[in-house]
């Protein structure tokens, strides 16, 4: 038996073959541009900002064999993003958005490692930080805000994976959340 990855590319190209014999190229290549992760963030209208740099003596993000790791990352500076402790200074509606727009900051370092994100294959594994007290217990209600924009730009298979979602008694500058991931990625 071939190995996943093997089967998952054999799989591919044998279901793509198929299509091509059955469907019109135009309906082929619309198919296509539906699970592209490019084309998805320009259907939802998001904006990425530049990539971030390093604050300290790190990278943002490596690539070892098939595989990328995203450094932790805070939200991209928005309009209406706040920072502070979550359940203290901001609600779990503002710390969702702070988590959404950290996914934006680790969208733009993705693609400024990867040229497109269209070589995502899958999210594997992310790892959320939220700045808040003690006695707060809804970490992974805010993390929703990351999980969910991953999810809509690379789909419900490609955009979920496994996650921690941890309380902190403080996060650099004040932020909200912080978030670091790892990423199957394609050649």
């Amino acid at each position: 038996m071939f190995p996943k990855s093997d089967r998952r590319s054999f799989l591919g190209a044998a279901v793509a073959a198929a299509s091509a014999a059955l469907l019109p190229a135009k309906v082929l290549a619309a198919n296509q541009n539906a699970h592209s992760a490019d084309a998805r963030v320009k259907e939802l209208g998001l904006s990425l900002p530049a990539a971030a740099t390093p604050a300290a003596t790190y990278v943002t993000a490596v690539i070892s064999g098939s595989m990328l790791y995203i450094s932790g990352h805070g939200p991209a500076k928005l309009e209406g993003v706040k920072a502070g402790k979550v359940g203290v200074d901001l609600t779990i509606e503002e710390a969702q958005f702070a988590a959404r727009a950290t996914a934006l900051n680790v969208l733009a370092t993705m693609q400024n490692k990867l040229g497109s994100l269209d070589r995502v294959v899958q999210l594997v594994r992310t790892f959320g930080m939220v700045n808040a007290p003690a006695e707060f217990t809804q970490q992974p209600s805010v993390i929703n805000g990351y999980s969910d924009l991953m999810a809509e730009v690379f789909g419900t298979e490609a955009g979920k994976g496994v996650r921690a979602a941890v309380g902190m008694g403080s996060l650099p500058s004040n932020i909200a959340v912080e978030i670091e991931s790892i990423w199957e990625i394609r050649a």
